[in-house]
Protein backbone atom coordinates (compact mmCIF):
# COMPACT_ATOMS: atom_id res chain seq x y z
CA UNK A 1 0.00 0.00 0.00
CA UNK A 2 1.21 3.46 -0.86
CA UNK A 3 2.13 5.19 2.47
CA UNK A 4 0.35 8.33 1.26
CA UNK A 5 -2.93 6.41 0.97
CA UNK A 6 -3.46 5.03 4.48
CA UNK A 7 -6.87 3.74 5.42
CA UNK A 8 -9.22 5.92 7.47
CA UNK A 9 -8.50 3.82 10.55
CA UNK A 10 -4.75 4.33 10.24
CA UNK A 11 -5.12 8.08 9.66
CA UNK A 12 -7.29 8.63 12.71
CA UNK A 13 -5.06 6.59 15.03
CA UNK A 14 -3.08 9.67 15.93
CA UNK A 15 -5.18 12.64 17.12
CA UNK A 16 -4.90 15.92 15.30
CA UNK A 17 -2.93 18.68 16.96
CA UNK A 18 -5.46 21.13 18.45
CA UNK A 19 -3.28 24.19 18.09
CA UNK A 20 -4.76 27.22 19.82
CA UNK A 21 -8.22 25.68 20.26
CA UNK A 22 -7.88 24.39 23.86
CA UNK A 23 -7.03 27.90 25.07
CA UNK A 24 -10.10 29.53 23.50
CA UNK A 25 -13.09 30.13 25.77
CA UNK A 26 -15.55 29.85 22.90
CA UNK A 27 -14.12 26.49 21.85
CA UNK A 28 -14.27 25.08 25.38
CA UNK A 29 -17.78 26.44 25.91
CA UNK A 30 -18.93 24.85 22.65
CA UNK A 31 -17.49 21.45 23.60
CA UNK A 32 -19.13 21.70 27.01
CA UNK A 33 -22.43 22.74 25.43
CA UNK A 34 -22.35 19.78 23.05
CA UNK A 35 -21.70 17.35 25.91
CA UNK A 36 -24.46 18.90 28.02
CA UNK A 37 -26.96 18.88 25.14
CA UNK A 38 -26.22 15.22 24.32
CA UNK A 39 -26.88 14.22 27.92
CA UNK A 40 -29.96 16.49 28.10
CA UNK A 41 -31.46 14.86 25.00
CA UNK A 42 -30.96 11.42 26.56
CA UNK A 43 -32.51 12.60 29.85
CA UNK A 44 -35.48 14.64 28.64
CA UNK A 45 -37.47 13.10 25.83
CA UNK A 46 -39.49 15.30 23.51
CA UNK A 47 -38.40 18.74 24.71
CA UNK A 48 -35.42 20.88 23.86
CA UNK A 49 -33.66 22.87 26.58
CA UNK A 50 -35.16 26.07 25.15
CA UNK A 51 -38.72 24.77 25.29
CA UNK A 52 -38.24 23.48 28.83
CA UNK A 53 -37.02 26.96 29.76
CA UNK A 54 -40.17 28.53 28.32
CA UNK A 55 -42.39 26.09 30.21
CA UNK A 56 -40.51 26.86 33.43
CA UNK A 57 -41.00 30.61 32.89
CA UNK A 58 -44.72 30.14 32.19
CA UNK A 59 -45.12 27.86 35.21
CA UNK A 60 -43.38 30.39 37.47
CA UNK A 61 -45.30 33.34 35.96
CA UNK A 62 -48.86 32.25 35.11
CA UNK A 63 -50.48 34.69 32.71
CA UNK A 64 -47.18 36.10 31.44
CA UNK A 65 -47.52 37.87 28.10
CA UNK A 66 -45.73 36.63 25.00
CA UNK A 67 -43.64 39.79 24.79
CA UNK A 68 -42.51 39.57 28.44
CA UNK A 69 -41.66 35.91 27.95
CA UNK A 70 -39.67 36.69 24.80
CA UNK A 71 -37.76 39.36 26.71
CA UNK A 72 -37.01 37.07 29.66
CA UNK A 73 -35.94 34.19 27.39
CA UNK A 74 -33.89 36.60 25.24
CA UNK A 75 -35.69 35.55 22.07
CA UNK A 76 -37.00 37.54 19.15
CA UNK A 77 -40.76 38.12 19.53
CA UNK A 78 -41.52 36.92 16.00
CA UNK A 79 -39.66 33.65 16.65
CA UNK A 80 -41.46 33.27 19.98
CA UNK A 81 -44.89 33.21 18.32
CA UNK A 82 -44.02 30.12 16.26
CA UNK A 83 -42.57 28.28 19.25
CA UNK A 84 -45.62 29.10 21.37
CA UNK A 85 -47.89 27.96 18.52
CA UNK A 86 -46.10 24.59 18.59
CA UNK A 87 -46.41 24.29 22.39
CA UNK A 88 -50.09 25.20 22.15
CA UNK A 89 -50.67 22.68 19.34
CA UNK A 90 -49.14 20.00 21.57
CA UNK A 91 -51.61 20.95 24.30
CA UNK A 92 -48.87 22.09 26.71
CA UNK A 93 -49.84 25.75 27.03
CA UNK A 94 -52.92 27.85 26.50
CA UNK A 95 -53.36 31.48 25.59
CA UNK A 96 -56.02 33.47 27.38
CA UNK A 97 -57.15 36.94 26.44
CA UNK A 98 -55.61 39.57 28.68
CA UNK A 99 -57.51 42.27 30.52
CA UNK A 100 -56.72 44.92 27.89
CA UNK A 101 -57.82 42.66 24.96
CA UNK A 102 -54.58 43.39 23.08
CA UNK A 103 -52.46 40.83 24.87
CA UNK A 104 -52.69 37.14 25.58
CA UNK A 105 -51.55 35.61 28.82
CA UNK A 106 -49.89 32.20 28.82
CA UNK A 107 -50.68 29.32 31.16
CA UNK A 108 -49.54 25.72 31.34
CA UNK A 109 -52.23 23.15 30.72
CA UNK A 110 -52.53 20.07 32.90
CA UNK A 111 -50.58 18.14 30.22
CA UNK A 112 -47.94 20.89 30.20
CA UNK A 113 -47.60 20.74 33.98
CA UNK A 114 -47.26 16.96 33.88
CA UNK A 115 -44.67 17.03 31.10
CA UNK A 116 -42.72 19.77 32.86
CA UNK A 117 -42.69 17.79 36.13
CA UNK A 118 -41.30 14.73 34.29
CA UNK A 119 -38.79 16.89 32.45
CA UNK A 120 -37.58 18.48 35.68
CA UNK A 121 -37.03 15.05 37.23
CA UNK A 122 -34.95 14.08 34.18
CA UNK A 123 -33.11 17.39 34.36
CA UNK A 124 -32.26 16.79 38.03
CA UNK A 125 -30.60 13.48 37.07
CA UNK A 126 -28.95 15.16 34.07
CA UNK A 127 -27.55 17.95 36.28
CA UNK A 128 -26.12 15.38 38.71
CA UNK A 129 -24.35 13.56 35.88
CA UNK A 130 -22.88 16.63 34.20
CA UNK A 131 -21.71 18.10 37.51
CA UNK A 132 -20.36 14.81 38.86
CA UNK A 133 -16.76 15.78 38.13
CA UNK A 134 -17.12 19.09 39.98
CA UNK A 135 -17.14 19.79 43.69
CA UNK A 136 -20.00 21.89 45.03
CA UNK A 137 -17.64 24.87 45.26
CA UNK A 138 -16.45 24.35 41.67
CA UNK A 139 -20.05 24.09 40.46
CA UNK A 140 -21.01 27.36 42.16
CA UNK A 141 -17.87 29.02 40.82
CA UNK A 142 -18.57 27.79 37.29
CA UNK A 143 -22.16 29.10 37.45
CA UNK A 144 -20.90 32.49 38.66
CA UNK A 145 -18.29 32.64 35.89
CA UNK A 146 -20.80 31.69 33.22
CA UNK A 147 -23.20 34.34 34.51
CA UNK A 148 -20.39 36.86 34.33
CA UNK A 149 -19.66 35.93 30.70
CA UNK A 150 -23.31 35.96 29.63
CA UNK A 151 -23.89 39.30 31.31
Amino acid sequence: MDPKQKSGKERSARPLAAGALPGLLGYRLRLAQQAVFRDFAASVQGLSPGRVGLLVYIDANPGVTQSRLAEAAERDRSTMVGVLDQLEARGLIERRRGTDRRTNGLWLTWAGSELLARALRGIARHEQRIAARLTLVERRHLLALLAKISG
